[in-house]
């Protein structure tokens, strides 16, 4: 039996949603600044957050959009693009330079049409 109240808070398990195993590509960028388009992959997502991996530092509470799509195994559907917008809660430096671990707080996500102009063409005739 666990007594969590022996744990240290660092080493407490925080999460609230169950997390996915997903290690699907995704583009991260910090708006304002010049870190665009980071290519990175997920290696798990949640209703509520996100942890990826990156080859740069990056702060904990900045904000930072990552976008990435949910493929048709995943949705049983067609492949959803979804941007999210997030806060960094942590960030995992124990790890080799050119792989940094964030962990991040999803506050909004929009999905994103795959081909707005294909979809636009269909539309009109």
């Amino acid at each position: 039996m666990r007594n969590d109240d022996a744990l240290p808070q660092s080493l407490q398990e925080r999460r609230t949603t169950r997390r996915f195993d997903m290690r699907l590509p995704a583009s991260v960028r910090v708006p304002g600044t010049s870190l665009q388009g980071l290519d990175t992959e997920t290696q798990n997502v949640s209703a509520r957050g996100v942890f990826f991996y990156v080859d740069r530092p990056l702060a904990e509470g900045m904000r930072v959009e990552v976008t990435m799509t949910f493929p048709p195994h995943v949705t049983l559907t067609d492949p959803v693009r979804v941007r999210f917008t997030a806060r960094v809660v942590r960030v995992d430096t124990d790890l080799p330079i050119s792989r940094i671990g964030v962990a991040a707080r999803i506050e909004e996500y929009e999905f994103l049409r795959s081909n707005p102009v294909g979809e636009f063409l269909h539309e009109i005739q």
